[in-house]
């Protein structure tokens, strides 16, 4: 007999397999030797109540033996002489519509402006030491895109658009720990991406697909309104009927060639704002209700939205355990973003936190057409730059001064390695996200009890929240609008938010391709 049944437990009874097995017995009444075995479906954290406790539900096995779990197959073929699919971009979105792409029959040819992982590092060590940029390669453009150093975060709720499960057992696939399977909220870590993304880059290459390092894309090629081909910064010219184009939310100049060659794109809105960090022990305090935190639960996260003035505020990408990171892609600009490692252990917690934004307001500043609110996001971010004084030195604030337009006088420590001035932050926001954000801040201090102190820090800027623009498409073939054969995929086209909803567009958009293909 097989049952599904749900428990709750304490996090240490939740930590030991045989106190699992005894407590599902109880739920079910049935003694604990008939339990010949069970299988967690899903593990998630209930912290509303005094006491936090872990809710499981699982298949248990009762008299008869454990049905064992069937390995994942990905099904992967050699398509070293099949017909060719362009892609641009090795991000999630890109990677993951080159592995469908061979599950389908067809060879993925994958342009990356960036390096691999590992020449990567190198270039990430500058900006964080010596405050360099190098704008083909950074946080955002390289192997794995900005999915690689943003934590690896991995829930979605992005559920009908594709088959989230899959993406879960192929990162598992190749070499993420098991849990993500069955976790609430899975989490890879930052530390353990980049042997992932490298796994299923050698995955392509075995299976007779390409992935082309240093290689820019240029331009697209047209025979009238359809794609013919693309050129690379060094003029290679590739032929080709069909280009997944998955260049990330940060490929300004990607945006501005489709502008210049009037292949239509839209202004976006989008938020920005600030990275705020606390010491992890004050979100802990406030999230567990305890002085110190049980070691057998994770360090605590949460998530905070506010309407202010109209506008939605809204924490983002929350980091536990995590560290504030450099995101700029160009010099002379001050981008900030987050990430953990896999156990989450450092001594800080910080989430970006944002303002929303649209036309009226790039329009208020200057900025209109299709790439105002990427010009809009440029003023602001080079603000910050002018701040920090150079070199990747963010402006930053203590919360409760930030409330009272008091400049700091100290700064607190902060994980942010390029370093942090002590600078009026509105003085590099615009008024209105200023205002919303000053309000949004107290007001979660009234919801969050601790949240609110001076021994937290805003950081200047979060703006790469989301494409500030998006490329239209075809709802039914995912095709660009007015050009065949252009497929605009996941965040920077304006499709996705995130690794799994990136990773599921660009399985959606190689099965466009392949299901347009055999139609012809």
């Amino acid at each position: 007999m097989i049952k599904h049944v749900t428990i709750m437990l304490t996090p240490e009874q939740a930590a030991d397999e045989r106190s699992i097995k005894r407590f599902l017995s109880l739920e079910v009444d049935i003694p604990v030797k008939r339990v010949t075995g069970f299988n967690i479906i899903k593990r998630s954290i209930d912290a509303r109540a005094r006491q936090p406790r872990i809710q499981i539900q699982a298949e248990l096995f009762i008299d008869e033996p454990v049905r064992e779990k069937v390995p994942f197959d990905p099904e992967l073929k050699n398509v070293s002489n099949a017909p060719h699919v362009v892609i641009v971009g090795a991000g999630p979105a890109g990677i993951f519509a080159a592995l469908r792409l061979i599950v389908l029959g067809y060879k993925p040819i994958i342009l990356e402006r960036g390096k691999d992982v590992r020449s990567r590092r190198r270039d990430l060590a500058a900006m964080n030491k010596e405050g360099v940029v190098n704008p083909e390669s950074n946080y955002c453009f390289g192997e794995g895109g900005a999915g690689t150093y943003s934590d690896g975060k991995l829930y979605t709720r992005s559920t009908k658009r594709g088959n989230v499960q899959r993406i879960l057992q192929l990162f598992h696939h190749f070499g993420a720990e098991e849990n993500i399977l069955v976790e609430a909220h899975p989490h890879i870590g930052t530390n353990k991406l980049p042997h992932i993304i490298t796994a299923m880059r050698d995955a392509i290459i075995a299976c007779g697909g390409e992935v082309r390092f240093d290689t820019k894309l240029t331009d697209i090629l047209l025979d009238g309104d359809q794609v013919k081909g693309v050129r690379a910064a060094d003029g290679t010219v590739i032929d080709c009927k069909q280009v997944i184009l998955a260049t990330g939310h940060s490929a300004r100049d990607i945006f501005e060639l489709l502008d210049r060659k009037k292949i239509e794109i839209e202004c976006k809105p989008f938020a920005l704002g600030v990275r705020i960090e606390h010491p992890q022990i004050l979100i802990d305090q406030a999230q567990y209700h305890c002085n110190v935190r049980d070691p057998y639960l994770p360090p605590a996260s949460y998530s905070l939205v506010a309407q202010e003035y109209g506008r939605g505020v809204f924490s983002f990408c929350m980091c536990p355990g995590g560290i504030i990171a450099p995101a700029a892609t160009s010099p002379g600009e001050v981008v900030v973003n987050g990430w953990s490692p896999s156990k989450r252990n450092n001594p800080y917690a910080n989430s970006g936190t944002v303002v929303a934004v649209d036309e009226k307001d790039f329009a208020r500043y200057g900025f209109t057409g299709a790439l105002a609110g990427m010009y809009f996001q440029q003023m602001v971010e080079q603000k910050a730059f002018e701040a920090g004084g150079g070199k990747l030195v963010a402006p930053a604030q203590r919360m409760v001064d930030f409330t009272q337009d008091k400049l700091s006088q100290s700064l607190p420590d902060c994980s942010y390695l390029p370093g942090v001035d002590s600078v009026l932050i509105k003085d590099v926001l615009p008024k209105e996200v200023n205002m919303a954000l000053k309000q949004a801040v107290a007001d979660f201090g009234k919801k969050m009890k601790g949240y609110f102190t001076n021994d937290a820090i805003l950081v200047a800027t979060e703006s790469r929240t989301s494409s500030p623009v998006r490329i239209p498409r075809d709802k039914e073939t995912l095709q660009h609008t007015q050009i065949k054969g252009l497929y605009p995929c996941a965040e920077g086209a304006g499709y996705a938010g995130g690794i799994v909803s990136a990773a599921i567009d660009g399985e959606r958009c190689a099965e466009a391709v392949v299901q347009l293909a055999l139609g012809n």
